[in-house]
């Protein structure tokens, strides 16, 4: 009888310290926003590096254009202001998005292109909205700095690539004909 009164209770201090858990983290992080819509007025026309600061307020959207006139297929901002642990990352312009903090430096990492994520074409509009996705959250801090880079394929690594792919294939048909 005393053991089973002694699971119950054990079962409820458990499911207690979870639903506190649970709670603790459901204030609404900082979000950054990478989307591609159409600017207002005019965008700022940027090269495959540029530098940007938050707004003033902390909570508010940036306009770009990719003046660089290459398609860019990754995009890293780097930042020192906020941990990774505390930023909520969401793009419709690229297919995935990653926050990761080394030695105080956080870098989000947007990549990937596929099905319905094309990247940011050479003369594209981009945005970047700093705030939150749903309801009300701690804004970012006001004019933290941000250095951007557009990582595009040089064409040696495409000669490369395409080398090592033409390797293998020949490897393989020759040998299957070793073997016939």
């Amino acid at each position: 009888m005393k053991l089973s009164i002694l699971r119950v209770l054990l079962v409820g201090i458990a499911v207690s310290m979870f639903v506190v858990a649970a709670r603790a983290d459901s204030i609404a992080d900082p979000t950054i926003i990478i989307r591609d819509p159409a600017c207002p007025s005019t965008c700022m026309s940027v090269g495959t590096s540029f530098t940007f600061g938050t707004p003033s307020s902390g909570i508010g959207t940036l306009f770009f254009n990719n003046g660089s006139g290459v398609n860019w297929f990754n995009l890293s901002l780097t930042e020192s202001g906020v941990a990774a642990n505390l930023i909520t990352c969401v793009t419709d312009a690229f297919a995935n998005c990653t926050v990761t903090t080394v030695n105080n430096v956080t870098t989000i990492f947007l990549s990937g292109v596929g099905s319905g994520f094309a990247g940011i074409g050479a003369g594209q509009n981009f945005s970047i909205v700093f705030g939150c996705t749903s309801g009300t959250c701690d804004p970012w801090p006001g004019d933290l700095d941000f250095t951007a880079h557009a990582n595009v394929p040089e064409p040696a690594t495409m000669a490369l690539l395409a080398t090592g792919i033409g390797v293998l294939v020949t490897r393989r048909k020759l040998g299957k004909k070793i073997r016939a």
